[in-house]
């Protein structure tokens, strides 16, 4: 008999995020109309002057960014040149084509199709918004994505921890030249430098540091299992404190230009299914494992909207049509990244498994070379259709 494995989920903040970023729109939106002198209050609190980085945002924006940061590996990168064919696709994808082609999509629907609806100036800060958001590739959210497509863990951390290095150099020049490029807007730099030092630098580093330290002194189980965990309900509730900063700070835009949340939501959706199907057709070409190919197609659709938000709010202000463009890309990400999980998982038959553990239920659908894992005298798992995820 086959042995059935457990179905996997995820946990309730999780499942229903949509459900409570909506509940924080409606909280946010709410303070933005009855306490507009409070928010306008936070609104302009910086620091110092001319640096752009609202404070209120940037100690939430930390307190989410910091437990992310925690469990990067750097160490598990040394050993990717094992199996560099992944690794080399998603950074292909992340780098080299994703920014570019949001950047052409939204040129397409912001400058022409949607011009008449939005007007140019709008056209340009929502261009710049989705460049932003298409240069940050994701960072937390990969670890639930490849947990459901029964992804390999240690693999997604290189993927993850690779795109953060990439991130130091990358992310400030690419949305430099695009912005530039594809709208009437300039990006100043220097501002842009410190919202990557603020928001990358800092927390990446801090997380190092602390990592190293306590894994030396406490060992990695102690780590893994008692230490990281603490910090998951801090990083929930900075997440919703953020959500309904934004929405208070945006405010008019949101009760004044619903409409426009739903043409945004248009390019970012296609740009999500495209860019994951390129990933996943890529990596069946070259012939990866599913237990790779899947969290890579994931990490290519998804964004690291935390990032991207407090960049266009650093950039362009808490008001702009670029923050809005950054917060409907937090709106559609779970419902749009659930179903390319259910996607991958349904499409595991197309990939070669390289151990019985990305075949676990070893009948046809469950891999490409499911007869390979039946044991010597077993019958496949008749009426199961693929692997159970």
């Amino acid at each position: 008999m086959v042995e059935q494995t457990e179905t996997r989920r995820l946990n309730v903040f999780e499942r229903y995020l949509t459900l409570w970023v909506a509940l924080c729109m409606a909280v946010g939106i709410a303070l933005g109309k009855l306490m507009p002198d409070l928010i306008d209050a936070l609104r302009r609190m910086e620091f110092g002057g001319g640096s752009q980085i609202n404070i209120p945002i940037a100690v939430l924006i930390w307190l989410m960014i910091y437990p992310m940061m925690l469990k990067v590996d750097f160490a598990s990168v040394l050993g990717v040149g094992k199996r560099p064919k992944g690794l080399i696709i998603t950074c292909f994808v992340n780098w080299l084509v994703k920014p570019f082609s949001m950047a052409l999509l939204g040129y397409v629907f912001f400058k022409h199709l949607f011009l008449p609806w939005i007007g140019a100036e709008l056209a340009d800060q929502y261009i710049a918004g989705v460049i932003i958001l298409a240069a940050a590739p994701c960072t937390a959210m990969v670890f639930v994505w490849s947990y459901l497509t029964r992804g390999d863990p240690a693999y997604t951390l290189v993927q993850v921890s690779v795109n953060d290095l990439l991130m130091l150099v990358l992310f400030a020049p690419i949305v430099t030249f695009l912005v530039s490029g594809a709208s009437a807007l300039t990006v100043p730099f220097m501002v842009l430098i410190y919202a990557v030092i603020c928001f990358i630098v800092i927390p990446l580093a801090a997380g190092v540091v602390t990592r190293h330290t306590l894994i030396r002194r406490r060992g990695a189980e102690w780590f893994e299992k008692s230490f990281l965990p603490r910090f998951h309900p801090v990083a929930v509730l900075a997440l919703l404190a953020t959500l309904v900063l934004i929405f208070a700070f945006q405010a008019d835009n949101i009760t004044s230009r619903s409409f426009h949340v739903v043409l945004i939501a248009i390019p970012i959706l296609i740009q999500v299914y495209f860019n994951s199907s390129l990933v996943y057709g890529l990596m069946k070409l070259f012939r990866v494992p599913h237990s790779i190919a899947a969290p890579g197609a994931l990490i290519g659709a998804s964004n690291f909207f935390e990032l991207a938000v407090a960049t266009a709010i650093a950039l362009y202000g808490p008001e702009s049509g670029a923050a809005l463009a950054t917060v409907v890309g937090v709106l559609v990400e779970v419902p749009v990244m659930l179903s390319v999980c259910a996607v991958c998982n349904r499409t595991r038959g197309w990939f070669v498994a390289g151990s019985p553990d990305e075949c676990p239920t070893p009948a046809p659908g469950c891999c490409a070379n499911w007869s390979q894992f039946i044991s010597h005298g077993a019958e496949p798992a008749h009426g199961v259709k693929g692997c159970r995820p």
